[in-house]
């Protein structure tokens, strides 16, 4: 299996494994990963070092795993709430366009709604999906409402919702 294909196996496995027992913070067991899912100790440090997202992170002593954001599942990555900058920006496909601009940005299966601090990362986001568009998110009108924002350790912005009313498709 080509460490692509390891790396997205190990994104569900950190992120979305149901019958896994994680601790409160998202750690699993690096032994767990070895013993019955195939890894390696050797591709999983590949898959730290070449994720050119830096989703993953060791535990300081390398006994632990965790995704750093994206869960389904309940758990606490440990994320600080800050301020956001002025605007931040949410790729996704063309074909959900007319959804998100009548319903906002909803977490969907995931904890939170993900946001990128440039226009091209968010460009390669919605990439993932199909023809890729981009809106941009008046994040300080929405924190001076109250909204809560933060900021995961590989630098995506994370978010509850965003109603429609902060939201402008980017040209």
């Amino acid at each position: 299996m080509s460490i692509k294909n390891k790396s997205k196996r190990l994104a569900y496995l950190l992120r979305h494994d149901r019958k896994y027992q994680f601790d409160v913070n998202g750690w699993r067991e690096v032994s767990d990963l070895i013993n019955k899912h195939g890894f390696t100790l050797e591709d999983l440090c590949a898959i730290v070092d070449t994720n050119n997202k830096q989703r993953f992170e060791f535990s300081e002593d390398m006994q632990y795993m965790r995704a750093r954001q994206g869960h389904s599942i309940q758990v606490d990555v440990e994320l600080e709430e800050c301020a956001p900058p002025p605007f931040l920006f949410h790729g996704t496909a063309e074909y959900f366009v007319n959804n998100i601009l009548e319903e906002g940005l909803r977490s969907q299966n995931r904890l939170h709604v993900h946001l990128s601090s440039t226009i091209e990362t968010a460009i390669n986001v919605g990439k993932r999906h199909g023809t890729p568009v981009v809106f941009k998110v008046d994040t300080q009108k929405m924190f001076k409402n109250g909204a809560k924002f933060y900021l995961s350790r590989n630098g995506v912005w994370l978010t509850d919702y965003v109603a429609t009313e902060y939201l402008s498709l980017e040209k």
